[in-house]
């Protein structure tokens, strides 16, 4: 009897957090995972290169693409090429304050970005008559300043960034193709998640980071803007699995997917600082170019009906996610100060908050 095929899945941006720690979960459930990648003169696939080299993957399960959510050609070709089960845009410009700064090409990466893939998964379906699932990245930055909390899925949307306002326009395109076309398509409103894998010039990231550096004595004070922002912080590998669960489902729907306890920038620091036995008030300078225009203050997400629906629960806490970004910055930071002891020049860490 022939083994059969295992499913197929594409990842727009898997050399991001999010997408890195998906690949590894859908690698695990048996699924063939492709992801695309945009063309560069430097290499970005550091966050998956662990994958290749573990022995218990067998050679075939990752498979990267040249491609851009800018250019419907190539996501066309794509799905022809790979025919995939399911599709997760997790593609974007996922900065939030620096979007204020490259506000047409965030609306064209993360709206229309959203509007192309929806498009072509829909032609795609049409035209072979596969039944594709869609997931769709849609973010806590929606709600804003925020006119109810906590915020659940019937919370009215309030954008207070580029970024928001085009993640507000990528959430409705999903809707509209969900109900106009009957394209499975669901939308996960994940708020903030994090991981040692998030990009150093997030804020979370970036005080671990600089915790480490402090700990080794390779930097004395780390600058933030907004301390008293409010935020409800969750662990990315766990808020994958709830991406798959959505496209498990026989009908599409809309989750908030969070913790339900928010705690500010100030405190994160705190517990951070503590973890590696410093006072974060020692080290920790306020610095206004890192705010934003416009401000959210408070996120704060209601899960249960990810939890009544789907079983799904988040398993780690923000303390225990503060002390794991914390151990890993350590030891990079220590990998970091051989080097330097060793008569390697290291460049400058410089961060800049979300």
């Amino acid at each position: 009897m022939s083994q059969a095929k295992p499913k197929r899945a594409l990842i727009t941006g898997i050399t991001g957090q999010d997408g890195s720690y998906l690949a590894e979960f859908l690698i695990s459930k048996g699924y063939e995972v492709h992801g695309i990648i945009r063309r560069a003169s430097t290499f970005n696939t550091e966050r998956l290169d662990h994958i290749y080299l573990d022995p218990h993957i067998e050679d075939g399960h990752l498979k990267l693409h040249y491609g851009d959510l800018c250019d419907s050609n190539s996501l066309n070709r794509l799905l022809d090429e790979i025919k995939p089960h399911e599709i997760y845009n997790l593609g974007a410009q996922s900065h939030v304050r620096v979007s204020f700064d490259m506000p047409i090409y965030t609306a064209d990466t993360v709206a229309m970005g959203a509007l192309r893939l929806l498009e072509a998964a829909k032609d795609y379906q049409e035209r072979t008559g596969v039944n594709v699932r869609y997931y769709q990245a849609s973010s806590s930055e929606q709600f804003g300043k925020v006119v109810e909390t906590p915020q659940r899925e019937t919370t009215p949307f309030y954008p207070r960034s580029p970024y928001a306002c085009a993640k507000v326009m990528a959430h409705w395109a999903t809707v509209n193709y969900r109900e106009s076309y009957g394209l499975h398509a669901s939308c996960g409103i994940l708020f903030n998640h994090e991981s040692p894998r998030r990009g150093e010039t997030f804020v979370t990231r970036k005080i671990t980071r600089a915790v480490g550096r402090i700990k080794m004595g390779l930097q004395k004070k780390v600058y933030l803007g907004n301390l008293d922002s409010k935020r409800d912080w969750g662990y990315a590998g766990d808020y994958v699995k709830m991406m798959w669960m959505m496209l498990q489902q026989e009908e599409p729907d809309d989750y908030v997917i969070a913790t339900n306890r928010t705690i500010s920038v100030r405190e994160f620091a705190d517990m951070a600082f503590k973890h590696a036995g410093l006072n974060f008030e020692d080290h920790v300078e306020f610095d206004p170019r890192y705010l934003r225009p416009a401000e959210v203050d408070l996120l704060l997400g209601d899960p249960s009906k990810a939890k009544e629906k789907l079983g799904w629960e988040p398993e780690t806490s923000v303390e225990e996610l503060a002390a794991m970004m914390v151990d890993a910055d350590m030891e990079l930071a220590k990998r970091e100060k051989t080097l330097r002891d060793a008569g390697h020049e290291m460049p400058e860490f410089v961060g800049h908050d979300q």
